[in-house]
């Protein structure tokens, strides 16, 4: 068992490890730049320490830091939760170094299932669909060879990191250099890796993603689907469990492509494999391993009941998994809105500045995760998530109802936050009939959203 873990973020995800850690009787170590010394986390936490430096890149971004925080607080164990580095080998090869445990699989587990063109090489050598692509792109003149045989439009994706970042929609020859510039450039900046690969760009698709969890004894489970097409520029707002739009049939044949992907890497830990099914055709292909933590993991939480950062932490103590395939049963069904502080009506363009007012819903089937409490000052210089509204009923129907009344009942005042724009989602005929795709959001919801009908 884990005696004492770093928690190696801040945010929402820091306090939730922080509660995990407390739940499993494990000693908490939250490591905080200067800026968020005065967090929720680190006020939950049985121990906090300050790292060094001016902005990410030299502290939570880090390795050395990092390791030196957890060696000094005498912790067996580090926690990176999502974000940061907790895709980076580098954190979980210093982990093996110096004799910790990375709450996460292995080096190689991570090289391979977070570098996206590894990742397609593998799922089609177990014969999983992976969709028209190419290899890497090294030039522009690479991507406007291998277009025409995809066919546009196409997506020009970065083979590193995630989150929408180093993406972009080609829709015509003509635009695909300018197109290829502004990725590989965002993709440097983000992940330090420039290099852009090519996929078909499906129209018509939900973005479908399996949640399982392995240990180190081979243990390998699956805890079922969530959807997650509710985006704008590749970037989530809104997640579901289960996925409702998927065939019976293609549901057991994307949860089984999962369990055969994370074996054949030899995965200990929390993994989730992501999925583009097109609608028009009822097929599906493979998109990426994300092998960490992900930001919707409540909602699988919520319709499993089974706690995924604590089976993180019992996994990484090496205890086996407490249950078997048979066992893992849904029960309902779960949605969590992403509530940022950002304009939805100005671009989504960041919202900083202090909390004056936060008064989050309570109600029976209403969770609430969250760092923020009044007084908070929501800085300028981190990812703008506030909280994750979930809410869990008997149906979809019914979690919708109760997603707007929870939705009406969620006060923030102070900074603008994407409230209005999720109130205004869930009262929308298309979300309520679940009409929608990937493109949905940009296509249909805002435009008419900015005409003022508001939904």
């Amino acid at each position: 068992m884990l005696r004492r873990v770093l928690v190696a973020n801040r945010g929402e995800i820091a306090v939730r490890i922080v509660r995990a850690c407390f739940d499993e009787r494990i000693e908490s170590v939250v490591a905080a730049a200067r800026g968020d010394n005065h967090t929720l986390a680190v006020d939950l936490a049985d121990h906090h320490l300050i790292l060094e430096g001016h902005d990410a890149a030299h502290t939570y971004l880090s390795v050395p830091q990092i390791v030196a925080a957890a060696l000094l607080s005498r912790c067996d164990a580090i926690h990176p939760g999502y974000g940061f580095l907790s895709e980076r080998p580098e954190l979980a090869q210093a982990c093996e170094i110096h004799g910790l445990s990375f709450i996460g699989p292995s080096p190689q587990a991570i090289r391979c299932g977070g570098d996206k063109l590894q990742a397609r090489a593998l799922a089609a050598s177990l014969g999983i669909p992976v969709g028209a692509g190419s290899g890497e792109v090294a030039e522009p003149a690479d991507a406007l060879a291998a277009a025409p045989a995809m066919g546009y439009p196409v997506l020009l994706k970065a083979a590193a990191g995630g989150g929408g970042r180093g993406m972009a929609v080609v829709r015509c020859a003509e635009k695909l250099e300018s197109a290829f510039a502004r990725a590989r450039q965002e993709a440097s900046a983000a992940f330090g890796d420039g290099r852009l690969y090519l996929e078909h760009y499906v129209q018509n698709a939900r973005h479908i993603e399996v949640q399982v969890l392995a240990d180190s004894h081979g243990a390998l489970v699956h805890l079922g689907d969530r959807d997650c097409s509710l985006q704008r520029r590749h970037q989530k707002l809104l997640e579901e469990a289960p996925a409702t739009c998927v065939p019976h049939r293609v549901r057991a044949e994307l949860a089984q492509a999962a369990l055969s992907l994370c074996k054949a890497l030899n995965y200990v830990g929390a993994a989730t494999v992501e999925f583009l099914l097109d609608q028009d055709t009822d097929t599906y292909s493979f998109l990426e391993i994300n092998t960490r933590v992900q930001v919707e993991h409540p909602v699988t939480e919520q319709v499993t009941g089974i706690d995924i950062v604590r089976e993180q932490l019992r996994i990484a103590g090496g205890a086996r998994l407490g249950f078997r395939q048979r066992d893992v049963k849904t029960s309902g069904h779960a949605i969590e809105c992403r509530i940022n502080a950002e304009s939805a009506r100005e671009g989504f363009l960041p919202t900083p500045g202090q909390i004056l007012r936060w008064v989050p819903p309570t109600a029976h089937g209403v969770r609430v995760d969250t760092h923020c409490f009044p007084g908070y000052i929501v800085p300028a210089t981190y990812d703008s998530l506030l909280a994750k509204l979930i809410v869990h009923d008997l149906d979809r129907a019914a979690a919708v109802q109760l997603l707007n009344r929870a939705l009406a009942r969620f006060d923030i005042a102070g900074i603008e936050t994407t409230l209005d724009f999720h109130r205004a989602v869930a009262r929308h005929r298309d979300f309520s009939s679940n009409r929608i795709n990937t493109d949905w959001v940009e296509s249909s919801f805002i435009p008419y959203w900015r005409a003022g009908s508001g939904g």
